[in-house]
C-alpha cells in the first residue's frame, strides 16, 4: 500500500503527470494497451482510441497484426489510431511466436517486422508473449523455443525500440534480463489480475469441443505472476516497465509507479468505454487521471519521478513474494 502523508506539501495545481517513454514525452504516464484490429468493428473503436490518445497526448497500442500481414485488406483497421492520432506515440504489435517457425509455417522476418510499423506509423514496436494462452487455444501455436533469438533478431531488424510485453501470465526477472541483453528497450509486465487470455481460451476449447484443451484450460486458468509481484520481478532490468493487468483506476497506477512502473497500460476499461461511444472513453480517462493525481496529493508527490520514491508497504502475498525473490 502507499503511505498517505497526512500534510503533504503538495496542491493539485502543482502535480505534473509529464512521462518520458523512450526518447517521447508523455503527457500522462498511461499506455492504451494494444487490443483490437482485424476485423470491421475494430475500425471504429481503433479510430476512438487514436482521437483520445491524441487528445490527452499519452500512447496507445493496437491489437496484434498478424491479421492483416495474412490479409492485407484489414490494414486500415489497424491504420485507424494512427490516422486519429498523428501527434501521439503509437505501439505497433506481433506475437513472438510469429517470430519462430511453427511446424510447416515460417516465421515473419524483417520484411514484415517493418510492414507492422509502417502500417501504423509506430515509433515502438511491441512483441508480445502469450505461451500459456497459445498451449490452451485449440489451434495455438505449441513451439516456443527460440523466442529470445528471435527477438534479438527483431531488435535488429526494427526501424523502431523494441518493447516486449506479457500479455496476462507476468513477467519473470530471468526473461525481463535475457530480453534486456537482446536489446530490448521496455518491458511490459502484463501480469495475472486483467483480462484472462487462459480462460478466453478454455472457452473456446470447450464450444469448440476441444477437451483436452478445455482441461488444460481448468488447470493452468489462473496461471502467471500477479501484476503487482511481476513489477516488483522486472522494475531492475534497467528499462522502462509498463504495468499492465489489472489497473482499474488512478490509485492502482499510482501503486504500480511506486513499486517500480514507469508507466501503466489501460486496456479492458478503454476498450468498454470505446465500445459504448459518446463521452464514456473520455469521462473514464479523465476520471482515471484524476484519481492519480489525487493520489500523488496524498502521498506528497508533485512529479511521476517523485512518486517513483513514494513510501510503500509490502502485505500479505506480495511481501511474501518479494522475500523469496533471490538476491541479485
Amino acid at each position: 500500500m502507499l503511505v498517505p502523508s497526512a500534510a503533504p506539501e503538495v496542491s493539485l495545481r502543482d502535480v505534473t503527470l509529464a512521462t518520458p517513454f523512450l526518447g517521447h514525452e508523455l503527457a500522462a504516464p498511461l499506455v492504451i494497451t494494444g487490443m483490437t484490429g482485424g476485423h470491421a468493428d475494430a475500425l471504429v473503436i481503433n479510430r476512438r482510441l487514436g482521437e483520445l490518445a491524441q487528445r490527452l497526448q499519452i500512447a496507445v497500442g493496437v491489437g496484434s497484426q498478424r491479421a492483416a500481414l495474412v490479409d492485407p485488406s484489414l490494414a486500415d483497421t489497424y491504420a485507424a489510431v494512427r490516422k486519429e492520432a498523428p501527434d501521439a506515440v503509437v505501439i505497433a504489435n506481433l506475437g513472438a511466436s510469429q517470430l519462430v517457425a511453427q511446424g510447416e509455417v515460417p516465421p515473419f522476418g524483417p520484411t514484415e517486422l517493418n510492414q507492422v510499423v509502417e502500417m501504423v506509423g509506430a515509433q515502438v514496436l511491441a512483441i508480445h508473449l502469450n505461451v500459456v494462452e497459445e498451449l490452451i487455444q485449440p489451434e495455438g501455436d505449441r513451439i516456443t523455443d527460440g523466442y529470445i533469438d528471435a527477438i534479438a533478431a527483431a531488435v535488429s531488424a526494427a526501424s523502431v525500440p523494441v518493447m516486449v510485453k506479457e500479455t496476462g501470465a507476468g513477467m519473470d526477472r530471468g526473461t525481463a534480463e535475457r530480453l534486456v541483453a537482446a536489446g530490448v528497450a521496455a518491458i511490459d509486465a502484463g501480469g495475472l489480475g486483467g483480462t484472462n487470455f487462459a480462460r478466453v481460451e478454455t472457452k473456446r476449447a470447450v464450444d469448440a469441443g476441444e477437451v483436452r484443451r478445455a482441461q488444460l484450460g481448468e488447470t493452468f486458468g489462473e496461471w502467471g505472476i500477479p501484476t503487482a509481484a511481476a513489477i516488483l520481478e522486472v522494475r531492475d532490468a534497467g528499462v522502462p516497465v509498463v504495468a499492465t493487468g489489472g489497473v482499474r483506476s488512478g490509485l492502482h497506477a499510482a501503486k504500480a509507479i511506486a513499486l517500480g512502473a514507469d508507466l501503466v497500460g489501460l486496456g479492458r476499461p478503454m476498450l468498454i468505454a470505446a465500445v459504448e461511444g459518446g463521452s464514456q472513453l473520455q469521462d473514464a480517462a479523465d476520471l482515471f487521471l484524476d484519481e492519480l493525481r489525487t493520489a500523488m496529493v496524498l502521498t506528497g508527490c508533485a512529479t511521476v519521478a517523485e512518486l517513483k520514491t513514494a513510501r510503500t508497504v509490502l502485505c500479505g502475498l506480495l511481501r511474501d513474494w518479494n522475500d523469496a525473490m533471490p538476491p541479485r
